[in-house]
């Protein structure tokens, strides 16, 4: 991979990271970003990474054969390079925690946006329950693979632990974070209006 090529893949990345960061899809304590390169290798952020400045100190690349490189990178390495294994046209996989979806996974099973943009790109969407916190990370990679081989969805929204995108274009990566967090965002505050709405009724009769 030529010196050129590696400073744009940094750029975009530093880009995409930065406004993931200031719309807290990405944390200090989570979150993960990657980018495939040759066939057998990745770039993914280490585990230090401060999302909002990263720079080529931030990121490793790591073989998906493990070795000593594996220590200092993100804990969630082991899925990324699942995927990038087994998915072909995943070429960008990010993961964050974006509040209102999080939230809203704690008392929904499915995602049915009721706004237009959420409705024609993200369509329903199902909430994966990964039941055990306590042996999540020991199961994570399989699951997570095995939900996006058998979906056929480029997004895995799992209860109360965060989303999962991967995509060919790392714009519209970042694009589906911000389409699914806004249609949560709806969806909690149309809920709240519903209620309102109820209560006044009550008071009305």
């Amino acid at each position: 991979m030529d010196h050129a090529l590696d400073k744009e893949i940094l750029k975009n990345l530093k880009t995409i990271s930065l406004s993931m960061f200031r719309k807290n899809f990405l944390g200090i304590f989570h979150g993960s970003i990657s980018t495939k390169l040759e066939e057998g290798h990745f770039l993914i952020n280490k585990k230090d990474a401060i999302f909002d400045d990263l720079d080529e100190e931030s990121l490793i690349m790591l073989y998906h054969k493990r070795d000593y490189r594996w220590n200092t990178a993100s804990i969630d390495a082991f899925i990324h390079s699942l995927l990038y294994q087994n998915i072909p046209s995943a070429k960008y996989i990010a993961y964050g925690m974006p509040p209102f979806c999080v939230s809203y996974t704690l008392t929904h099973n499915k995602i049915i946006p009721k706004d237009y943009f959420g409705y024609k790109v993200l369509g329903t969407l199902d909430v994966y329950d990964p039941k055990d916190f306590d042996s999540w990370y020991e199961r994570a990679d399989v699951e997570i693979n095995r939900y996006f081989k058998e979906s056929g969805k480029k997004i895995m929204v799992i209860r109360g632990y965060g989303v999962y995108v991967y995509h060919r274009d790392l714009q519209m990566l970042s694009k589906l974070f911000a389409l699914l967090e806004n249609t949560c965002k709806i969806l909690h505050f149309s809920s709240l209006l519903e209620g309102s709405k109820q209560t006044q009724d009550l008071f009305d009769i």
